[in-house]
């Protein structure tokens, strides 16, 4: 945990020079973690990553939402939604594509499955993580029968964990290539200080109030969901019982300063924990055709998603926003829209990545079944 916060640290440091200005401290704090990982600095597993996405990830989202204006983020939910389907055709037409050009028979060789499966098993396997994230990878692992390779099953998730740190770099990257930016349809995603005015400093009171009810929010959310059997829908019900007090008590959540500031360093914590799973050696020693795979798979997904995204209109915050939902889920999305300051996105990202967990076991079942009869 202290060489986690000491990257987030890194990453605030770093911003202050001309390089990692350009560069943005979450891509400083990704680079540093699988940097720090892969020369043993920090462990691939850890119960201080646990805590972090146990604690640190679900608190953020009230601390991003506790002044959310619906009036706004409706229309930016139907945008952002429509942004999502095409990352999603996106990841889809990524995962025909590297099919197509690969030879994946040989691979996961330990799964019970028939040879002549496994590549639409394979197939089905990342469109469900490049749609859905965690929860639908492990539900198509067990679908297709891939759970049972160890070894494959372990460098495919060594290999998801390394490319969608290194593609969500990528992402918080492109907002400062001018000459692709200037490429979109230009929209103002920061309304904090149209709808409350400059930021206010924050007091002890205040700081202690904000996450408190965060916290508090977390855990009936929590309990909700367990109550109704639905642990997907955590996120969800953090979202609408955040968006409750914010929608009708807005006066008295104004005063609640400081959610932004202490969002962002446990943000910075969280990028620092996703990228220190990166395990580079287990991936290139078992099965580094999974690399070419990913590769494929992640620049099909970008080209239709950023591509179409231009020509229908989207603005690039969109356009990031939804294929981070896509490819890493409703976590990072929010973290990634609140340290650009793309506030009206926040929410939009939560709920499009909650879609995706619905969507993905879908989607990728349905490609694993389509594969198979070719």
């Amino acid at each position: 945990m202290a060489v986690l916060f000491s990257i987030a640290a890194l990453g605030f440091l770093a911003e202050r020079t001309r390089l990692g200005a350009q560069l943005t401290g979450t891509v400083v704090v990704i680079l540093s973690a699988i940097v720090a990982a892969n020369a043993g600095l920090l462990p691939h597993q850890a119960p201080a990553y646990d805590f972090v996405f146990s604690y640190f990830v679900p608190v953020l989202i009230p601390l991003f939402l506790f002044k959310a204006d619906l009036r706004r983020i409706f229309f930016e939910i139907t945008r952002t939604t429509m942004a999502f389907l095409l990352a999603c055709v996106g990841t889809v037409g990524g995962v025909i594509v590297a099919i197509t050009l690969l030879d994946l028979t040989n691979l996961a060789n330990g799964a019970t499955i028939d040879p002549s499966l496994r590549e639409p098993a394979i197939a089905g396997l990342f469109s469900s993580t490049y749609i859905g994230g965690s929860v639908n990878y492990a539900a198509l692992g067990e679908i297709t029968g891939l759970r049972e390779d160890a070894s494959f099953f372990a460098a495919a998730t060594a290999t998801d964990n390394l490319f969608s740190a290194l593609y969500l770099v990528l992402l918080a990257m492109l907002p400062g290539w001018r000459w692709l930016a200037n490429r979109f349809q230009p929209r103002d995603h920061d309304n904090s200080e149209r709808e409350h005015g400059p930021e206010h400093s924050s007091s002890p009171e205040a700081l202690a109030a904000s996450l408190a009810l965060a916290l508090l929010i977390v855990a009936t959310a929590d309990a909700l969901a367990e109550w109704l059997h639905a642990p997907d829908w955590r996120y969800a019900l953090i979202t609408v019982l955040t968006l409750l007090p914010a929608t009708l008590f807005p006066r008295q959540m104004a005063k609640l300063h400081g959610g932004y500031e202490l969002a962002i360093p446990l943000a910075f914590v969280f990028f620092a924990a996703i990228a220190a799973g990166a395990d580079v050696m287990a991936m290139v020693e078992i099965a580094p055709l999974l690399v070419l795979l990913v590769l494929i798979l992640l620049f099909v997904h970008a080209l239709i998603t950023f591509g179409l995204g231009a020509l229908f209109g989207f603005s690039l915050p969109e356009l990031i926003t939804a294929s981070n939902a896509a490819v890493l889920g409703a976590t990072t999305a929010p973290a990634l829209a609140v340290a650009k300051g793309w506030k009206d996105l926040v929410m939009p990202g939560v709920l499009v990545g909650v879609f995706g967990y619905a969507l993905g076991t879908l989607i990728g079942t349905a490609v694993f079944r389509f594969c198979c009869w070719f």
